[in-house]
């Protein structure tokens, strides 16, 4: 509900972009009472993104940072020491693999690596486009046993007891990274905000121009990448103090004989999943909702919509392979096409 003792006339709407964390454009919209607050904000969103973007990074190195390509670095050497946002991160990961399933898992960085290097060379030429050879991806399969990533909290460090094995916090580290710093900026004052990060959208408290108490977020349209007005969103979903992410096979893909591999790939097939064109979690936590949106893309329907029913304030939406929309009742309730709006 809107806080009466607000009064809307002492804030602007205001906006920005950057790219400089998690490779990809993450815009900020925010109701402040001046261009200078918004700004303050602005910078310290951005710092801390780059910040974590920093921990989270599995290709770079960065002096003075032990981050997540360290630890994969020292796999079966070391134990590494690293900052707790790390810990928190693998702990957040771990618990969420263990009671939802093995659709994400962090520690299959060695499958996720050689699926990297075809896309890459695809890409880069698309004439040589092919698929991994299975026999590669089953013996890299060898080494992605959660059990291996030992974190000592007393001692803030992380060990991978096999040397072969690697972490890859793709499928959650730019959500969980979202509702750190959309926490952070809450606890700073920042109280009317949309920390859009690649599409993983997490929202504050609700938009201060007296008219809407919710937010209006777009739902991408798997069959139209280059959204420029909402006549190409596939919907839109109103929320308040909550996050939207989608998962689709619209994205970081190539082709092989004119068919879309994608890069959200099953550790049970060691294949890109092929039961949705995309999916849309909403939840309050955009660490969760990123994780879930994998978790449920990678599920067949039956066996996800039963998953996402028993989870508290999880609602979930499917794009079938055939276009077919399904939804979750709770998803419906904050859907456009089914009546709802930001007033």
């Amino acid at each position: 509900m809107k806080e009466r003792s607000v009064d809307y006339s002492e804030y602007q709407k205001y906006n920005d972009s950057f790219f400089e964390s998690f490779d990809t454009v993450t815009q900020v919209v925010a109701y402040t009472k001046s261009e200078e607050e918004f700004k303050k904000y602005f910078n310290q969103i951005k710092a801390r993104f780059q910040e974590l973007h920093r921990l989270y990074d599995i290709f770079n190195n960065y002096e003075g940072v032990n981050n997540i390509k360290t630890i994969n670095d020292q796999a079966g050497i070391r134990p590494v020491k690293v900052d707790q946002e790390i810990i928190d991160l693998l702990q957040f990961s771990n618990k969420w693999y263990v009671e939802a399933g093995e659709e994400t898992n962090i520690a299959m960085g060695s499958v996720l690596e050689i699926w990297q290097t075809y896309r890459d060379e695809a890409l880069s030429n698309p004439a040589v486009a092919k698929l991994p050879p299975m026999e590669e991806l089953k013996a890299a399969a060898q080494h992605m046993d959660m059990d291996k990533v030992i974190i000592d909290t007393a001692n803030s460090t992380v060990f991978l007891e096999d040397p072969e094995m690697s972490l890859n916090v793709g499928s959650v580290a730019k959500g969980f990274a979202t509702e750190l710093v959309a926490n952070e900026m809450k606890e700073a004052g920042l109280e009317s905000a949309i920390i859009s990060a690649g599409g993983n959208v997490r929202t504050i408290g609700y938009p201060y121009d007296s008219v809407r108490n919710r937010w209006g977020i777009g739902i991408q349209n798997p069959d139209r990448l280059v959204v420029t007005d909402e006549e190409n969103l596939l919907d839109t979903a109103f929320i308040q103090e909550a996050s939207v992410v989608s998962s689709g096979d619209y994205q970081r893909y190539y082709e092989v004989d004119n068919k879309r591999i994608h890069h959200l790939i099953d550790p049970k097939t060691l294949m890109p999943g092929d039961y949705y064109r995309a999916v849309t979690i909403v939840t309050a936590d955009s660490g969760l909702a990123d994780f879930l949106s994998t978790v449920v893309f990678l599920t067949p329907y039956e066996e996800s919509r039963a998953f996402v029913d028993r989870l508290e304030g999880v609602e979930a939406l499917w794009v079938m392979q055939d276009g077919t929309v399904k939804a979750t009742q709770g998803m419906e309730t904050i859907l456009k096409s089914k009546g709802a709006s930001g007033k």
